[in-house]
């Protein structure tokens, strides 16, 4: 109405309100965080229980140096050290999460800034150092994938999800450190200008954005407050949500890495684990004397009991251990393993890294049907025909060069071998020139037609010669 007086909001009560909503979508985040990550945990506890607890040192160590330090990444060190780029900026950029959120929950701004005095510009100067790495490493990465197509990275299980996954991935952190970037710099042109609560919070300048200050010198103070608001709640908004996405994406081993490095199997890379009941079985018809079974029946997995099993081999993601389950959410889905393959390499289908995907897969689709109310791995499928194919498991060489090149120690050869000896053992399903092998093994003791009493007759015929 003419003359009517223009209402403005008390900017207490807008500070209030933005405090609320803070909360509000930590609170949110927090809650949806937590349903997905109770869900991967009911999913890996499908598999059987396996106790790898023992030499905590040498574990911790392990960890040490395959998750926190990469060790495997650096095979190939230009990508390595890029990784390595975008691991640390990452990780330690978000250290100002903690900050963050403090200001969001207290309506303050740049909370710390009065305290760590001089040092807060040096250590927000870091943070942006590492978030121009970041940048500069993900359009890199970008390139790599969609522009130079590279071979791993377009195979045939590299559906358009996965692909989509890995771009979105790295486009988002672009955003999120070129957000944290102008919204420093934005911050910095309000505070010379000593605009409200910026003049007091005595940061700045710092290394890169002070740079980016030209940008926003032609803008007023309220575009500038505006500007800087969005990016920073695009910067904490972009986060929690990122927290979220990566438990759906190839991106869980930002967290999974580490226990599963620290699980990791400490037994030689090339030593197959036998199944204690038909290793004792064995034994038993040679006149060798068994192994000890444990009398408590507490660990239902036969590789550590040595009891009967249900079943030899596994058919389903419950024949796994948990630690094969861990492995397949662990899986980042880089194509190391099936690039080293020499099965994939010659043509044959198998893809180790499909295996940890359909696994993954597998669980997934169960887990989701139980929480509807469904039959969960009861549904008539399982993961061997209906995930993985048995011309992909007979492909395999066991030559183990997909756990060697795996820089997360995941162990593909694990799911690989058990559903073989499902095939074998419980179905009876082996090639038949697989079947002729071994019964000569069974009969000769080797994997030749021939009596044992002539195996040394070309040592014979060398002697002769030498003789000769």
């Amino acid at each position: 109405m003419p003359g009517a007086a223009i209402k403005t909001v008390n900017p207490l009560t807008m500070n209030y309100l933005s405090q609320v909503f803070f909360l509000i979508c930590l609170v949110a985040a927090g809650y949806f965080l937590y349903q997905r990550i109770r869900f991967i945990i009911r999913n890996i506890k499908l598999g059987k229980s396996e106790d790898r607890n023992d030499q905590p040192v040498r574990r911790f160590s392990r960890m040490a140096l395959f998750a926190l330090g990469q060790k495997t990444m650096f095979d190939k060190p230009i990508v390595g050290v890029m990784h390595f780029i975008i691991y640390l900026g990452f990780v330690i950029i978000n250290i100002e999460i903690l900050e963050i959120i403090l200001d969001g929950l207290l309506g303050t701004h740049r909370l710390f800034a009065p305290y760590l005095g001089g040092l807060y510009p040096v250590l927000i100067s870091f943070f942006e150092l590492l978030a121009v790495g970041v940048i500069v490493t993900c359009v890199i990465f970008l390139i790599r994938r969609n522009g130079l197509r590279l071979r791993r990275f377009w195979a045939y299980e590299m559906t358009r999800w996965p692909r989509a996954d890995a771009n979105l991935i790295l486009v988002l952190e672009i955003l999120l450190m070129v957000a944290f970037l102008t919204w420093n710099a934005a911050d910095g042109v309000l505070r010379s200008r000593g605009v409200g609560q910026y003049a007091m919070s005595n940061g700045g300048p710092f290394l890169f954005s002070q740079f980016l200050a030209p940008l926003f010198e032609g803008w007023s103070a309220g575009a500038l407050i505006i500007y800087e608001r969005f990016a920073w709640w695009f910067h904490i908004i972009g986060i929690l949500g990122f927290s979220i996405y990566v438990t759906y994406s190839k991106h869980l081993h930002i967290a999974l890495a580490f226990p599963n490095s620290y699980y990791a199997r400490l037994e030689p890379k090339g030593e197959f684990r036998n199944m204690p009941v038909v290793t004792n079985e064995v034994k038993s018809m040679l006149g060798i004397p068994a192994d000890p079974v444990p009398e408590t029946a507490a660990q239902v997995n036969t590789e550590t009991t040595g009891r009967a099993p249900d079943r030899f081999g596994a058919k389903d993601v419950n024949d796994l251990t948990w630690k094969n389950l861990m492995d397949a959410y662990t899986c980042t889905q880089c194509g190391r393993c099936t690039e080293a393959c020499p099965a994939n390499i010659t043509g044959k289908i198998l893809s180790p890294r499909k295996i940890m995907m359909d696994t993954r897969q597998r669980m997934e689709d169960a887990g989701h049907s139980l929480d509807k109310g469904g039959p969960g791995l009861e549904d008539g499928k399982g993961l061997l025909d209906d995930y993985i194919t048995r011309e992909e498991l007979l492909a395999c060489t066991t030559c183990n060069a997909c756990v060697e090149v795996c820089p997360v120690s995941i162990n593909p050869l694990d799911i690989i071998m058990d559903l073989r000896r499902y095939m074998i053992m419980e179905e009876s399903k082996a090639p038949a020139a697989w079947n002729g092998m071994f019964s000569n093994i069974e009969n000769n003791m080797a994997p030749w037609k021939f009596s044992p009493a002539d195996r040394f007759n070309w040592a014979d015929k060398l002697k002769e010669s030498n003789e000769a």
